[in-house]
């Protein structure tokens, strides 16, 4: 159950197509579920107030290099100490730098949910991201399409929340109809990389209007805790990663973001 990748345009498709080719090989291998079953990461988002998904992050094909020296398990128990209710892990490694042992030492280093935010493109990366203890996955509905339904049940099945991401209204209805719990809009344009953070407050208020009940995340684009009054009123997380990251005072940027 794949999806039709070479449909996905620009970046993203480039992104996903490459991704597919690293990780059709682990198809069929055996993957050990961990003891303890990771802290529940839609919990931790339906905390009172705004919550901090802070991600660790080393660059962007936007942004080039934002913090590539940067240690994963140090930095997100500076994000914990500052406020962050989950911490996002990105494990793409070509074009952000990330890894699959970021999100292992990041289990390791705190005691708050992970979300593995990659470019899922197979239902392996479920079973691997349970493995290595995320709490959370990232779908794509750019990428996933008439998918994203079979891969959210394939999430719960593995144990795991996800966060449905979408960018537009297309993208949200089909997220809707797929049933997602947890959406995620993202305020960049996929096809130009830009960014207008209007999109995030429109979109939260087309899904609360058509009666969506659910956990919604406001993405890209944040830098300053006035921007987030917004997004406050109609979502309950917001998540955020190069201006964290680029900081070399993590918990100080996290304290500010999140009032602490």
């Amino acid at each position: 159950m794949v999806p039709e990748l070479s449909r996905v345009p620009g970046l993203l498709g480039e992104i996903s197509r490459r991704r597919y080719s690293e990780v059709f090989g682990l198809e069929g291998l055996e993957w050990a579920v961990p003891a303890v079953a990771p802290p529940s990461f839609s919990q931790a988002l339906r905390l009172p107030g705004l919550s901090l998904i802070a991600e660790i992050k080393r660059k962007s094909p936007s942004q080039g290099e934002i913090a590539v020296e940067l240690e994963a398990a140090r930095v997100a128990q500076a994000y914990a100490a500052g406020g962050a209710r989950a911490i996002s892990v990105l494990t793409e490694p070509h074009y952000f730098a990330g890894s699959d042992q970021d999100l292992l030492e990041v289990r390791q280093a705190v005691d708050l949910p992970v979300l593995r935010k990659d470019f899922i493109v197979h239902p392996v990366q479920m079973a691997q991201a349970r493995a290595m203890g995320a709490s959370a996955v990232l779908l794509i509905v750019a990428i996933l399409g008439g998918l994203t339904q079979p891969y959210l049940k394939l999430a719960g099945e593995q144990g795991l929340d996800a966060l449905v991401e979408v960018h537009d209204e297309a993208e949200l209805e089909v997220a809707l109809a797929a049933g997602a719990r947890m959406v995620g809009v993202n305020n960049r344009n996929l096809a130009d990389l830009s960014i207008d953070r209007a999109t995030a407050p429109r979109l939260g208020q087309v899904a609360r209007r058509a009666g969506f009940a659910g956990l919604l995340v406001a993405e890209s684009g944040y830098s300053d805790p006035a921007q987030l009054a917004q997004i406050e009123d109609v979502f309950d997380a917001v998540l955020i990663g190069s201006s964290l990251a680029r900081s070399s005072h993590w918990q100080a940027a996290a304290a500010r973001m999140t009032g602490r």
